[in-house]
């Protein structure tokens, strides 16, 4: 089975994804903020990590870059959500740590999010 690690503090969206994924029969765990998402990251090595960028206490671009200077983070599955539009300065930060994908939460239809992480895990 799949594991998930969905980094997110909108607990309604947490919720969504979880349940959701759940249903597809994939194994879920969930962190509120990037410092407690890197930990459960390094310790849980899953297939995928959802990856808010804006959060409290570690923002997911920080955690994202944390998590590639290390073993598994190196090649870790991401994709990264936000509700930010994307600008030149946010893209070049997602580029340059290679996450897998990158969508903004209020464009994205549920199930196209979910096809694509279907997709990113079958390769």
């Amino acid at each position: 089975m799949k594991k998930i690690l969905i980094v997110e503090d909108e607990l309604a969206y947490v919720k969504l994804l979880h349940d959701q994924l759940v249903a597809k029969g994939y194994e879920v765990i969930t962190a509120k903020d990037g410092k407690e998402g890197l930990a459960l990251a390094q310790k849980e090595e899953p297939d995928m990590i959802l990856l808010d960028i804006r959060m409290p206490v570690m923002d997911g671009m920080t955690m994202l870059s944390l998590l590639r200077k290390n073993g598994n983070g190196k090649k870790a599955k991401v994709i990264m959500l936000t509700n930010l539009e994307p600008d030149d300065k946010i893209i070049g930060d997602v580029v340059k740590d290679q996450p897998a994908y990158y969508f903004i939460k209020s464009d994205v239809k549920l199930d196209d999010m979910l096809e694509k992480i279907h997709e990113l895990l079958e390769k």
